[in-house]
């Protein structure tokens, strides 16, 4: 039987996400796409509880959602992925934002060693297969992280990339088996940014020195005027996502 966004949205529960067909989920994102993402945050953490996270890689979206996430008071947890790989001012950014909001971020990350992954796979697998280093160090991680979860919220938007063009603010994640929510999926580089400016949210510092999308040290390096904001990701190869939202 058909459940109705608006229904949902008026007891603010929803029933496991099995139960709803693509239909419904398709219908209660249509009804947040000219909400707030303060609106979406809230009913996602009145809706899932405990079963629910988000998920940032500290670009400036996720420091936004941290921001909102804190001010909403919703107690909603909030991980990473710890490759082992990240830039220092990524860790340092971690800090900050846990100093400035008074939460803990946890970092979920792989029992795999960089020493042992080259061992078994061979050096900087990054640089020669980097699908492969991606799944080992992010993507099954965060299988590992969701298979708890009824839901997890992400930063990305529309405009980021042609694969995330399609994203839904509230869609079924084939890949991981539950429900994604995009708060941001709207959102421009110029409503971040405004936002950031606006509440003085912390964010890495690797920006205003021609990072706007920022992954691992060894697979991110500055972008020029002109080129696409995701083409210092494996600059050199075809690859513009690391596996998560694909």
């Amino acid at each position: 039987m058909k459940i109705g966004a608006a229904a949902l949205m008026s007891t603010r529960v929803v029933p496991p996400s099995e139960a709803l067909t693509d239909a419904d989920l398709n219908e209660l994102s249509a009804s947040f796409e000219s909400a707030p993402p303060e609106a979406v945050i809230r009913w996602a953490a009145e809706t899932y509880g405990p079963d629910i996270a988000l998920a940032t890689g500290f670009g400036a979206e996720g420091c936004v959602l941290a921001d909102i996430v804190a001010r909403s008071n919703s107690q909603m947890r909030i991980f990473y992925l710890d490759t082992g790989l990240l830039f220092p001012e990524t860790y340092a950014l971690k800090e900050r934002l846990e100093a400035r909001y008074d939460l803990t971020i946890e970092p979920h990350r792989t029992a795999l060693s960089l020493s042992e992954q080259a061992e078994t796979y061979g050096e900087r697998l990054w640089e020669r297969k980097p699908n492969e280093c991606c799944r080992l160090r992010k993507v099954e991680p965060l299988r590992q992280t969701l298979s708890g979860l009824r839901a997890w919220v992400t930063a990305i938007r529309r405009d980021q990339s042609p694969a995330r063009a399609g994203a839904g603010i509230i869609e079924r994640d084939q890949k991981f088996g539950l429900v994604k929510i995009n708060p941001l999926a709207t959102w421009s580089k110029i409503n971040v940014w405004s936002y950031i400016l606006k509440h003085d949210v912390p964010y890495n510092p690797l920006h205003d020195h021609g990072y706007p999308s920022i992954g691992c040290a060894p697979c991110t390096t500055p972008v020029a005027i002109g080129e696409d904001l995701r083409s210092g990701r494996w600059r050199g190869t075809a690859k513009k996502e690391c596996g998560l939202h694909q």
